[in-house]
């Protein structure tokens, strides 16, 4: 029991909010691009990237995981981000936001290749070439989303700027 859940159910409801985070992570960061401002998007995907975090924290702990790892540097990524959002500091935001949604992303991938049958038959251990190139190829869109939402201008309205015109 978690939080008073079975593990399994606690279990399904951390990854629909890890999946949310995402989506919405997904859509804002596209606003990011695009240099409008979508403040439901971003508010949904803080608050359930931060719900993400938060609760892998809650599952029974068998010693230090990388997991664990991730999941404080996420919330320290986060934090910044939200400074961030409540500031002048837009590249600051940007950046941060897009590193939390990555690293939403790289867990993705790293329990994709543990718990779907056909990537986990490509990869068992977890670093056999497959896993390295999909993980590579995460990193770099990541990388590239990042350059694109921290140069783009938005309106001077506000911390966060007008939506562009």
């Amino acid at each position: 029991m978690v939080l008073g859940l079975p593990l399994e159910t606690f279990t399904r409801v951390h990854v629909v909010i890890s999946l949310i985070g995402i989506v919405t992570g997904l859509v804002a960061t596209y606003g990011l691009i695009g240099g409008r401002r979508m403040r439901g998007w971003t508010t949904a995907f803080l608050v359930t990237t931060i719900l993400t975090s938060v609760t892998g924290f809650f599952f029974p702990f068998h010693g230090l995981t990388p997991a664990h790892v991730v999941g404080v540097i996420s919330l320290i990524v986060l934090a910044l981000a939200g400074i961030a959002m409540q500031t002048d500091w837009r590249k600051t935001y940007a950046i941060s936001s897009v590193i939390a949604l990555y690293l939403n992303c790289f867990v993705l991938v790293v329990q994709s290749f543990q718990k779907v049958p056909a990537l986990h038959a490509l990869a068992p251990k977890g670093n056999e070439p497959p896993f390295a190139v999909v993980q590579l190829i995460v990193l770099a869109l990541f990388v590239w989303m990042g350059f694109l939402a921290a140069r783009r201008k938005v309106g001077t309205a506000g911390a966060m700027g007008a939506p562009a015109a």
